[in-house]
């Protein structure tokens, strides 16, 4: 089958957010074709380019989301409109805007959840239809008209306090938003020969990439398929938190919520990657029935040899591997750090316990959080010599991958006889998995999908509690023979449930129950234009040309084996003398 995989700032973009796990699902089902449609986040993502593509990655199309001047260009949107669209436009954006101020409104009616979600969706298929009959809305969501709609939508009798006090500002800010969310509906995916070719889309996260999965589904009825290892209508509600203005809060909360019970309604199947963004989903209004938990692989091969060699471990020593940013909680792990130098102070031997950081800053907030924690380490532990002319050196080191103490990530956690996770903000714990992996004991924070990962082969303590995270650490280096233990299991469990052939085989089986469920409906006419019944058997899904010549499809094209004439046998076929 050929299936449209949908990113956002991810596949194929050598930068991107799950670009791993795209990667390795696209190149494990070999018997598929992929079509992949990218929205990239920035210029610079753009131009670091692509990774490798295999064979079976049929076509890629492309379309930026960052400013409105390029978006132009794109889809030719920066014409006038003439009066009928500025009408139908201003009606439909009319209604959006007045669902968003009424969903902050309190409505005690037990039909207004339905009756306000079947008016958001016909005001976004509204606009969606109009985009695609005039090549493009960014010039009119941009527009004095939008604004002075969604003003209007504000001050309208029963619209919220909070809307109500909206200023221009802030309805400038919203009416931004709102484009840039909306962007996809103005591309020229939705075509015969785009969208509508595939047999399934696969959206890689929620957001933009699943709206063009809902637009394909109205447009063609392509089955849609959403995978959300993040759910992003947390992470919007995360960034919205930083909005001075509750108007643009409430307004923005509104619409992504709207946004993404409407991709949970329409979705054929929804795959979260672990229970905690299953929480965030049927919170969302996803029905139970169509969620399939599916773990996200790792491809265990690198971390192989670690795993098999435990004592490869150095039995003093704690590790930190992942991306130094302030939701990693650094200074509580300094502070644990020195609780358990503390604690370990009266033990035979007076171990010289050790704690090595590793990774790379997470753009320019992280870098400044790494010099504010190595100047926090440098004052909590000063230099130390083992003797009077020994040169000093610090306990806490701060290292990155493929330098000389850490020139792969194996290495990184073999040195380890502990892995400790800090996190105060956690979705998938990808460093955990890999820990676990290389048959390490581990130490984690209660965030995310933690102690889901974990299931009993590891400690886990509350978050922003150094003194706890402290004893766990001090627990597990105490005693050799339990890490051994709890590490074999943690590995063991790693390679039942993460691995890249889970991940594959997981989704080749949805692909095809979706797709023996759903099939997109063709129209299929003779030579004189009249409908032919039972056009399409069940061996066009077969390679081969099983195909009418006097037949042709039409509203969607098919999968490229299908293309050319049929094999015809000979016209006479002479008998054979045991024939007669």
């Amino acid at each position: 089958m050929r299936i449209g995989l949908l990113t956002e700032g991810g596949y194929p973009y050598v930068g991107g957010d799950a670009r791993l796990w795209c990667d390795r699902l696209v190149r494990g089902l070999v018997q598929h074709e992929f079509d992949v449609y990218a929205l990239s986040r920035s210029e610079r993502q753009e131009d670091e380019g692509w990774i490798p593509l295999p064979s079976q990655v049929v076509r890629v199309r492309t379309a930026p989301l960052w400013t409105a001047e390029e978006d132009r260009a794109v889809v030719g949107d920066g014409r006038a409109y003439g009066r009928r669209a500025r009408r139908r436009f201003a009606e439909c954006y009319g209604e959006l805007a007045g669902v968003l101020c009424a969903g902050a409104s309190g409505e005690a009616s037990a039909d207004a959840p339905a009756a306000e979600a079947d008016r958001f969706a016909n005001a976004l298929y509204g606009l969606a239809e109009l985009a695609r009959e005039e090549g493009g809305l960014v010039g009119a969501l941009r527009s004095e008209a939008a604004v002075r709609v969604l003003e209007r939508a504000c001050r309208a009798p029963g619209a919220p306090r909070t809307a109500h006090e909206a200023r221009v500002p802030d309805l400038l800010a919203v009416a931004a938003h709102l484009e840039r969310a909306l962007r996809p509906l103005s591309l020229d995916w939705y075509e015969d020969d785009g969208l509508g070719s595939v047999d399934l889309c696969h959206a890689a996260s929620g957001g933009a990439a699943a709206l063009t999965g809902l637009l394909a589904r109205h447009f063609f009825g392509v089955p849609l398929l959403v995978t959300e290892y993040g759910v992003q209508l947390r992470s919007h509600y995360l960034a919205a938190a930083t909005e001075s203005s509750p108007a643009v809060r409430s307004l923005l909360a509104a619409f992504h919520g709207r946004l993404a019970a409407e991709i949970y309604r329409q979705a054929d199947c929804i795959t979260p990657g672990n229970a905690h963004a299953r929480r965030w989903q049927e919170r969302c209004g996803a029905d139970r029935t169509k969620l399939r938990t599916v773990y996200p692989g790792m491809d265990a091969g690198p971390f192989a040899e670690v795993g098999e060699s435990p004592e490869l471990a150095e039995p003093d020593t704690l590790v930190w591997v992942g991306r130094v940013e302030p939701t990693k909680d650094l200074v509580s792990l300094l502070h644990a750090f020195a609780e358990v130098r503390e604690l370990r102070k009266g033990e035979p031997g007076t171990p010289r316990t050790r704690l090595r950081i590793v990774g790379a800053p997470a753009g320019a907030e992280g870098a400044d959080y790494l010099t504010h924690c190595r100047v926090l380490a440098a004052q909590l532990f000063p230099d130390e010599a083992e003797g009077p002319h020994a040169v000093g050196d610090n306990p806490v080191s701060f290292e990155e991958i493929g330098g000389p103490e850490a020139p792969t990530l194996a290495d990184a956690y073999a040195s380890g006889a502990v892995i400790v996770l800090s996190s105060v903000v956690e979705g998938f714990p990808i460093g955990l998995v890999e820990a676990m992996l290389c048959g390490r004991a581990t130490v984690s924070t209660d965030v995310g999908a933690v102690v889901e990962v974990i299931g009993g082969t590891g400690l886990v303590v509350p978050p922003r509690n150094p003194r706890a995270l402290a004893e766990a650490c001090v627990a597990l280096l105490r005693d050799p023979e339990r890490r051994e233990r709890l590490g074999a299991a943690a590995r063991a469990r790693a390679l039942e449930l993460f691995t890249v052939e889970q991940n594959v085989a997981a989704f080749h089986g949805i692909y095809l129950e979706i797709v023996s469920r759903c099939p997109v409906p063709r129209v299929v006419l003779d030579d004189s234009g009249e409908p032919q019944p039972f056009a399409v058997p069940a061996e066009a899904r077969v390679p081969g040309r099983w195909t009418d010549a006097a037949t042709r499809v039409v509203a969607r094209g098919g999968p490229s084996w299908a293309a050319g004439p049929p094999v015809r046998p000979p016209l006479s076929v002479p008998a054979t003398g045991a024939a007669r």
